[in-house]
This record gives C-alpha cells, structure tokens and sequence, in this order.
C-alpha cells in the first residue's frame, strides 16, 4: 500500500460524521471471537433500560470493540497490508465505531434517570433531615393535639 492510500484510509475512519448512513455489520470477529454484532446490538437498544447483568454484558462489549478498533487502525497504520485489505479494515472500523455509538447513547440515559432519582432521594433526605433539626415534626404533631 503506498503511503498516500494508508493516510486516506486513517483519514476515512477519523472522519467527524464517518458513520452516517453506515450499517452495524451483521458479524464481525472482535478478539478472536465472532460477534453477531447487530443482533447484539439491536437486542440491547430494544429493552428501555438495562438490568445490572447485561450492563455488564454491554460494558465488557464495548471495551472489546474499542480493543478491536485500536488493533484495527494500528493494522492500517504499520501493517504489511494490500489497500484493499486496507479497505475492508477501514470499513470494519466504521461499522465497530457506528455500533459504539449506538451502545454508548444508551448509557447516559440511563445513568441521567438514575442521577435524577438520586437527586431526588438525597433532596428528600434532607428536608426531612431540617424538619426535625428545626423541631418542625414535633411542633407539627403538637398543633394538632392542642
């Protein structure tokens, strides 16, 4: 691969807006292991929330992907590769990073829900915290009986 074919490939992959348009693949070897990525995927942006055992399940996923995309674009970088072979990389890349994505748009979500309850809790906590450091409790029950 001459040196102007590997500079537009890592071009292509760290393109701000790479993967619009692009579809998840359907399989893809991430670690030596045969992923059924968009099924994967699609299952888990399905559910509206995700237990603690498959955020795990998510999580270990997406460091995988992010180990297989490094591995990937230091193949494109330094390997002994044909531009096509260079390609294929390149458009793997794209899909692992449009899956990422995907993947990564469920945490926040989530994680904002979970903020928000706490917030919630923690606000709860306190004021009822204030009332009985102010005696608002007991003043409250002692109104009534007189």
């Amino acid at each position: 691969m001459q040196p102007y074919e590997r500079s537009q490939l890592l071009e292509r992959v760290e393109r701000d807006g790479a993967t619009v348009g692009v579809d998840i693949p359907d399989r893809l070897d991430v670690q030596g292991e045969e992923l059924d990525l968009q099924s994967f995927v699609f299952e888990i942006k399905r559910r509206e929330t995700i237990p603690s055992g498959e955020r795990d399940r998510v999580d270990q996923a997406k460091r995988n992907l992010r180990r297989e995309r490094v591995e990937r674009v230091e193949r494109i970088e330094e390997g002994d590769i044909t531009f096509e072979e260079g390609e294929e990389l390149a458009s793997a890349i794209i899909g692992i990073d449009r899956a990422l994505n995907a993947l990564e748009n469920l945490g926040p979500t989530n994680l904002e829900r979970e903020q928000q309850a706490q917030e919630l809790a923690d606000r709860k906590r306190w004021l009822s915290f204030l009332k009985k450091a102010l005696g608002e409790e007991d003043d409250a029950s002692s109104r009534g009986g007189r």
